[in-house]
Formats: C-alpha cells, structure tokens, sequence
C-alpha cells in the first residue's frame, strides 16, 4: 500500500462508510506488512494496544500503527513500546528499518566497569608499562586523557539496563552540573550501539556553542570506535556517522527534521537539558524519530516543593518552568516524579567530588529596599507644578532605575573580599552575571578602573571584559577564558598558564554546559527568577581543580600552599539564595560601604548619597497588576483544585475514568455538576480560573485532571501544533514554509481577513495587514489551507 493511499484514509478513520476498521497493509510481495488500528479522534489510540497486538501477530505482522486520526503511533512489536509519530511512515522507510533486528537481551547482559570508555579511548592501557607503574600511572592517565567512569555513573548506565530488562525505551538522568553528564551519555551511546541495540544516535543540545562542545567530547571518549559529526544543512555526512550532534534549532528550521530526515534514522535520542530542548515546538523533533530516548538534566523537580504554585501567575518564570519540568518528568514515564537515575549536588559533596558556594549575601541601602515589598520610593520632579512619588523594585534595576553608585559599590565589595588564585594571589577568576548588555558594558568599565588603581600597569583594560552577543568573537573569547589564555595568559607568573582577564561579565552566555573548573568566584549582579537559570550559575563553580596543573615548572610546586580548591564564592547582591533556597546556609554576610571615599573605586566623596536616574516611563504599573494577579491566582487556582476534586471522587466519574470514557465523563460533568448550589461550577468559571489566553474546551479539563495533558497549551502552542500537523500531511514547498504558517495562523486568528478569504473580496486585502501574506502563497495552498482548516481545526478553542 502506497503512501498515498495511506494518507486518503482521512484523519479521522472512523468517519469512513465501513465504520470500525482495522486495516492491513501489504507489503510489495503482497504478504501482510503493518497493522493499522484506527479509533475516533476522542479516543486515546494507546487503548487499542492488546486488540491491535492480536490481530498483527495472527497476520505474523511485526509492525502496529495506531491512530485516531490526530495521534500516531508506530510500535515495533520486536522493541518495546509504541512511539509517537507525527506522519505515517511510507512503506520504504519501515521496510529498511525492518532490516534491524536489536536484541535488549545483550544490553541488559553487558558488562559495564569503570574502564568501559577507557578502553575505547586506548583498548590496550592495562598493558602499558607507565599504566602499570603506579608512580607514573598518574602522569600517564593525565597526559593520554584516559576517563574512567565514576561508582555513580556506573550506576546510571546498570539502571538503563534494569529498565530496558523491564521493557521501558524512555530514561531521564537528574544529574548536578560537574558530575560528568556527557561523559555518562557517552557510556550509555556506547553500550546501546556496542550491542547492536541502535545504528545511529541523535544527541540533541538547544545552543550552538554546547553542540561544539559535545561533539569534542564524544570525538574523545568514542573515536576509536564510532564517528561523530556535527549535523550541518545540505551535508550527507551525518549519514556516515554513528553519533550526529544537533541543536534542536537546526532540525526545527522550516521543519527540515521531517523533509531530511524519516522517523527511523536515529535509534537513540539524547536531549540535553531537556526540559529547555524539548519544551514547546521543539517536542516536535524529539517525538518525531522511533526509538530509545534519554532526557538529561541538571535542574531537581525538588524545587518544585519550595514555592507555593497557587501563589504563581502565569507571567512568573517559576510558573513556565514547573510546568516544563513537570511536563519533561511524564515525557520520560517519570509522573511519579521520580527519574530513572538521580545524583544532586549534594550527593556530589558528600562524596569529595563538587564544591558548594561560599555564598556572600551583600546588600546596599537601596537594593534592601528594592528588595523589599515596599521597594525603594523615590519622589521624581514632573513639572514646575509638583512632584510624583514612585516605587521601584528589584526588577526595575537597571533597567527604568540606574545608580552608578550602587554598581560601583558591587565592584568594590567584590574586589575586597573575592577568593584569590593560590598561585599568583591575583584575582580569582570569575563571572558576573548583569541585567543587560549595557549593564555588562558599565560593570566591566568599572572594574577596570579599579584594577588600574589596585594594579597599576598590570592589566591595561584587560582585567574585565565584557562577553555578550553584540561582542565580536564574543563565543571564542568563553573558549580562552576556560584554556586560560582571554587576553593572554601568565600575566602576574610567565611560568603560570592563568588567563590574564579575570572577570568575563555576561547576561546570559556562561551559563548551561560552560565547564571553566579553576573558577572562583561568581557574581550576581542582577536578580534572577528562573530556577534553572540560578540552578545552571551557581553551578558553573561547584567542580573541584588543582591549580598545580597550571604550573608550567613542576618543580616550584612546593611553593604552593594550598593548591587545590576547596570552595568558591557566590557574591549575590540580590537575595537569590534566599528566594529559591529557603533552607540556605549562609557562610558569609558582607555589610557593604556607604561610600566610595575610601580603597578601590573612590571619587565619590564623604558622605556622597546614593544616585539614581529614572528613564520617564513607569514600570511599576505592571508590576502592580502582577501583584494583584497573584492573590487572584490563589483563589482561582483553589476554585479549579476544588472542581478536580468533586469531580474526581465522585463515583459514577470513577468507574467512567477506568474504563476512558471521556464522553461520558464530560455529559456526566454538565448534567450533574454544573451549575450546582454551594461552588456554582461552570464552564466559564473554569476558564477564568485557568487563567489561558483563549477558551479552552471542557474536554482539555478533563483531559488535564486526568493526566492525559501536564497544562493547557497557549494559542501559540496550539496554532504550532495544528500547522505542524497540515505540514506533515501536505508538506509545502520549503521556500513557503514561512509564509503558509503566517496565512495558516491568520486565517484562525484574524476573524476579518477569514471573511474576506471565503467571500473572495480580495480588494479588501489592500487594507488588511495580513494582505501581503496572501499575495505571496501559490494559488494551490491559498485554496489547500482555509479547507484543510475548515475540515481539520476547531477555530472555537482559539477564541479568547
């Protein structure tokens, strides 16, 4: 059975004139070749498993498509379970993916040991006369790059095993940042493709200097045996590579991942980070290959036990990440909240090999009460006719409220009380993390003025350097700060390899995968209110170092104190530790100076008062609404866990919930529960409460409260969602791939130029701002898209 033919069976099979279908595809011999299951579009395809099982192995078929016309899924009978498509597959590429017949029992059956990417790395160590000589065994191992795995990454790999041996194909790691997650990925891409269990492994990243670093990485852990390439546009060599490094970005552009690739290119899928590359559109890739799939994260879903999510508005990053972490967690057969393998920062302390911050928690006069539920007043002249008095918060700082004064007094404190590099007694090196590009570029001038004071002659502008995208080779100067050569290096000792900028100030970059492990000190400059955000910072100095290893001449060593670190500091001069981690430890409390007429940084003069500069418009009227939202979301919050709770302890619901009877589970709900005495529940209440950007329907409540979706998706998700689904069928030509998204979603959304399309008034296009849109498509998709939408889309869940 062709394609073709396939895909005329509609979207919805039950629809058709011979009602309940199971369809049997052939292959080109005729002989039965895949199963096709079909339920209506209300029914979750995934019910229809045992029946479908039946039938296809009564057909000795090894195939099963299931589907209510809206979700796909392939199961290979021969693997595991099924996996979620987003087009069906054409019959040659199920043919050639017939060819490969994995066996889990020689994974679970293999033997893992501490050496099993050394040996890949030099498969004869154990016979080198340095390895065996324990006096030089440790020069042999630095200098050949040998890795052995760690107890606990042993561990990682045997509970894949265990899982595999169980039947589960989704893995999530929980590991903290410096704890060797790629190292882990490594072990486990070599166990899956050394026992014949994948052909070809996918690791996806969601930034491009991590895909750089990734490939390195596996290029030396894995070489000897298999080869790794970076995927690149309009370039084969990824199909001569066992191992393809991707940012998710690359595979999402104009839907490349499906017109490139089939769903059975890639047997393994790695995420990193993965509640950031598989959150919203880019799911899409990582559902859309067959197979094995590993998440890998470094941020703990015990976070989630440290704020209160009915005190969170849907404007709150808190609010995003929780529901992407959540989500991440069900994604991996995780819901109970528990990942297939998990080793915290804290088991990292514990067991000698990470570090925890010295954290410095500094704060001026006025960041106290920026930080503060009042916030820092300030009275602003308007007019000769008076003066305003206005509030600004921790959010406003530096960005409608700037005060030189304040940033000056960071830098100085920092330079007062920064841990130094034990070899030279130079500043350590360091981040700071600022509000802004125009903030970095402040900070860094500050500090070199400083250093000019502190160290005439030394450093020449070079001591800080601000590294933020709008900074030319900004992303090679994070490589030379890590090498220990951003501007040169052995300033203070020629024989001492240790970059002679010390400070990179940024905003966002340095943050996830930036391995820089003679780190000393960390800066927060700004506040922060993504969890993972402040997870990945403060994790970028929790490795451990020897600084010996810089020392060009082995034999000053001696002179060394204290060579190896033991900790580093985390200046936070806005509360971040407290904010996320109530419970903290606070090692160090700083008072800071009230002027700058003394030390580094002078020139302001005794008793000079705090300044600030207001940029004329106000802020802080959204940071009221804010406010406001939040003690509306406590109540809205509590109206729809009450509704949850009616609903789902009462009786006749409960037996409607075990047998998946979402029909009569939604008419049950309209004649029995709504509009009630006492709670008055209805429909629009619930809306309300949900606090969504358009009407969503009963059924998505339903399917919320049952588990079936994490949250209600925003219309932007949705309208992502049923364009992906017209791409996939249809698949316009790529160079239209933009501007049939942008027609596709005006059509739902802009009600006037809908009416204009369907009556064919197209003169009235010259005034609307979707016009240009229009003029630019083919003639076939300006027809093909507004029926697809009309067959296919419910425009009523994309009203507001």
């Amino acid at each position: 059975m062709t394609q073709t033919e396939l895909n005329d069976l509609g979207e919805d099979f039950e629809k058709t004139s011979t009602g309940f279908i199971d369809y049997l595809l052939l292959d080109e011999s005729g002989f039965p070749f895949i199963v096709l299951e079909a339920k209506k579009e209300e029914i979750n395809p995934l019910s229809a498993k045992e029946q479908a099982r039946k039938y296809a192995q009564s057909q000795n078929c090894r195939f099963v498509i299931l589907s209510n016309g809206n979700q796909h899924y392939l199961w290979d009978l021969e693997r595991g379970n099924p996996n979620i498509i987003s087009r069906f597959p054409s019959p040659n590429e199920v043919v050639g993916y017939k060819s490969f017949k994995p066996n889990t029992q020689t994974l679970i059956n293999e033997t893992v040991d501490d050496d099993y990417i050394a040996l890949t790395q030099k498969p004869n160590y154990l016979r080198d006369p340095r390895f065996k000589d324990e006096s030089l065994r440790a020069d042999y191992i630095e200098e050949t790059g040998l890795r052995f795995l760690r107890k606990y990454q042993v561990r990682a790999i045997e509970r894949i095993q265990e899982e595999v041996k169980e039947g589960k194909d989704r893995f999530l790691f929980e590991m903290a940042t410096g704890t060797g997650k790629t190292l882990t990925a490594a072990a486990v891409i070599k166990l899956f493709l050394r026992t014949g269990n994948v052909r070809r492994v996918l690791f996806l990243v969601d930034r491009l200097e991590l895909e750089t670093q990734a490939q390195k990485a596996f290029k030396s852990y894995l070489k000897n045996d298999y080869k790794c390439t970076i995927y690149k546009e309009n370039r084969d060599d990824w199909r001569k590579s066992e191992i393809v490094v991707s940012t998710v970005q690359s595979f999402l552009f104009n839907n490349k991942y499906k017109r490139l690739f089939t769903p059975t290119d890639f047997d393994l899928v790695i995420s990193d980070e993965t509640h950031r590359s598989i959150g919203g559109n880019s799911r899409a890739v990582f559902e859309y290959f067959v197979g094995y799939k590993l998440g890998l994260t470094a941020t703990p879903k015990d976070y989630l036990k440290k704020i209160e999510k009915d005190k969170l508005s849907q404007k709150d990053h808190r609010e995003l990440e929780r529901r992407m972490l959540l989500d991440t967690y069900t994604t991996f057969g995780c819901e109970d909240g528990k990942p297939t393998y998990q080793y915290s920062l804290l088991h990292g302390v514990k067991d000698g090999f990470l570090i925890n911050p010295v954290v410095v928690d500094a704060r001026t006069e006025i960041t106290t009460q920026l930080l503060s539920d009042e916030g820092y007043s300030v009275t602003m002249i308007i007019d000769e006719n008076g003066d305003e008095n206005k509030s600004f918060y921790q959010k406003d700082f530096e960005k409608s409220f700037f005060s030189e004064t304040t940033n000056k007094i960071f830098c100085k404190t920092f330079l007062e009380n920064a841990l130094r590099d034990p070899v030279t007694n130079e500043i350590g090196k360091t981040i700071m993390f600022c509000v802004s590009q125009n903030h970095a570029a402040k900070i860094a001038q500050i500090l070199n003025e400083f250093a000019e004071r502190l160290f005439p002659g030394k450093y020449n502008s070079d001591f800080a350097l601000q590294v933020t995208s709008v900074v030319k080779d900004a992303q090679q100067f994070t490589i030379n700060f890590s090498n220990n050569n951003l501007s040169g290096s052995g300033n203070f000792y020629p024989l001492y390899k240790t970059s002679k900028t010390r400070v990179c100030v940024t905003v966002g970059m340095m943050t996830t995968g930036y391995d820089c492990p003679d780190l000393l000190n960390v800066c927060l400059l700004r506040p922060i209110f993504s969890p993972t955000d402040f997870i990945q910072i403060k994790g970028r100095g929790t490795r451990k170092h020897n600084f010996l290893e810089e020392l060009l001449n082995k034999q000053l060593t001696n002179t060394v104190l204290n060579p190896k670190k033991s900790k580093f500091k985390l200046f936070d001069f806005f509360a971040n530790c407290e904010y996320f981690e109530e419970k903290f430890n606070y090692d160090e409390i700083l008072k800071l100076p009230k002027n700058l007429s003394e030390g580094p940084g002078g020139g302001g003069g005794g008793g000079t008062e705090r300044e600030y500069e207001n940029n004329q418009f106000d802020p802080i009227h959204s940071m009221v609404v804010s406010d406001i939202g939040v003690e509306g979301m406590k109540i809205d919050r509590m109206f729809f866990d009450n509704f949850e709770e009616t609903v789902k302890s009462d009786a006749e619901v409960q037996k409607m919930i075990e047998q998946k009877d979402l029909d009569g589970i939604e008419k049950y709900i309209v004649d029995n529960i709504f509009d009630k005495p006492n709670e008055y529940y209805n429909l629009d209440k619930l809306r309300n409460s949900a606090k969504v950007d358009r009407r969503i329907q009963l059924r998505e409540i339903i399917e919320k409260m049952l588990g079936y979706i994490p949250y209600f998706k925003s219309k932007e998700e949705l309208l992502e969602d049923e364009f992906d689904k017209f791409d996939s069928r249809y698949l316009p030509e790529e160079a239209y791939f933009s501007i049939a998204k942008n027609y596709f979603k005006s059509y739902i959304t802009d009600s006037e130029f809908r009416e204009i399309i369907e009556n064919k008034k197209y003169a009235l296009l010259n005034t609307n701002a979707n016009g240009d849109v229009f003029r630019k498509l083919p003639t076939e998709l300006r027809t093909l898209i507004p029926e697809y939408i009309k067959d296919n889309v419910s425009l009523n869940k994309f009203m507001a």
